[in-house]
């Protein structure tokens, strides 16, 4: 295993790898330290939920338009500015919420902070696919590590912040997050030997290479069903814990359901697969729906963790084909951009995945509410089964002649 992840790793590789792994902690550590934040210095979580829902949601909505600049412009020029005014913002943030700023200022400030940070794991999978260009056969083993990265991306993050707000200072995880998302996003912006060259505007008569909708939107569609498994399957483990007398551990029960996809992501990366990428994602997919059919039924909590932990194994694989087919089909002049359709999807489940659980629970207890993942696993089961075959051949700029041609933004 170790021989085939050796094998992508050069000098360049690794420290791309390695920034861009720094670069990406305060996506799963913002969101977390806003709501530590603003409940200890109001003393509501409603409102302390609407501060963090502002950010991920502007974070949404500008993920796409972030991506085409960076495809147009390049990574180290967009990237730079980019983080620079997310680490201003995100500064405003937290002083407003210490000073007791109105609301409203609060709302635009962490507008401008999540609309402003960067999607760097969809940054460090273009660069893969840059510099091993002439070896694609091993580009499934370094999204595969990618994979790996963001899984233990967010098992570091939300504790980090955690314990750095409730035992040192309430400011502390956010400024933590601060330091290392501008720090190791400088750092990664600054390496321009492996950065994909930049695409800017078309000359007159040159078509820009149109995004191949066809497998775009149904992988959309798995993203944002794993989404929803996502936010659904945190929240209903929270409140499986507290119905057993045991929240503390509900952190314990999700570290095991990351280790899970941790270790079939490593395990992915290693193996040479002879079936196709599509076969992959239907095959994960459908995994995915079975394996957390289970969780409904857990009596305890150490048959929870067991089942959590098998469950786990069916995200990496389908994470890393979902992502390794985008690579496929879109066109270099258009990688950044069409990643982050999935980045957004991935972030746009999150929020209804976890507010139907939140009703679920409600109404009918914890374990019932695991029916929404199951859901979410056959809605990404059926977008899988949607994509054709026949959009996984990358797509090239055209020359448009006649009245149609023109520049292309």
């Amino acid at each position: 295993m170790l021989d085939t992840y050796r094998a992508i790793f050069t000098r360049g590789s690794a420290a791309f790898s390695l920034t861009g792994l720094v670069a990406r902690l305060p996506i799963s550590m913002v969101g977390l330290g806003l709501v530590l934040l603003a409940e200890h210095q109001t003393g509501s979580y409603g409102y302390a939920g609407a501060v963090s829902a502002v950010a991920l949601i502007a974070n949404a909505a500008f993920a796409i338009p972030q991506g085409r600049l960076i495809d147009r412009f390049g990574q180290g020029r967009v990237l730079s500015l980019v983080i620079t005014l997310w680490g201003v913002a995100l500064a405003a943030t937290m002083w407003s919420l210490r000073a007791d700023w109105p609301h409203a200022a609060t709302f635009a400030l962490a507008a401008v902070a999540g609309a402003s940070l960067p999607s760097v794991g969809t940054c460090v999978r273009a660069r893969w696919s840059h510099t091993l260009a002439d070896q694609p056969s091993r580009l499934h083993t370094a999204f595969s590590f990618e994979a790996v990265a963001d899984e233990s991306t967010f098992l570091v993050g939300p504790i980090t912040v955690t314990l750095l707000a409730t035992a040192v200072h309430p400011v502390a995880g956010l400024a933590t997050a601060l330091a290392v998302g501008t720090l190791g996003t400088y750092a990664f912006a600054a390496q321009r030997g492996t950065e994909p060259p930049a695409h800017p505007r078309r000359a007159r008569g040159v078509r820009r290479a149109p995004i191949p909708w066809g497998a775009i939107v149904p992988l959309t569609a798995v993203s944002i069903a794993m989404g929803v498994v996502f936010g659904a399957a945190e929240v209903t483990t929270v409140a499986f814990a507290d119905e057993q007398g045991q929240q503390g551990l509900a952190g314990v029960l999700l570290a095991l359901w990351a280790l899970g996809s941790l270790l079939s992501g490593l395990a992915s990366g290693a193996i040479t697969w002879r079936s196709s990428t599509l076969t992959r994602l239907r095959v994960g997919a459908l995994a995915m729906a079975v394996a957390m059919a289970p969780l409904a039924l857990a009596p305890s909590m150490a048959s929870m963790a067991v089942l959590l932990l098998i469950s786990g194994l069916a995200i990496s694989p389908t994470l890393i084909a979902t992502m390794s087919l985008a690579e496929q089909v879109l066109p270099t002049s258009r990688l950044t951009e069409g990643m982050a359709f999935l980045q957004t999807g991935l972030a746009a489940g999150v929020a209804p995945g976890a507010a139907v659980a939140g009703l679920v629970i409600d109404g009918a207890g914890a374990s019932p509410a695991y029916l929404i993942c199951v859901a979410g696993g056959v809605a990404g089961l059926v977008g899988a089964l949607l994509l054709r075959v026949g959009a996984t051949v990358r797509s090239h700029d055209e020359r448009v002649d006649g009245p149609q041609a023109g520049y292309v933004a």
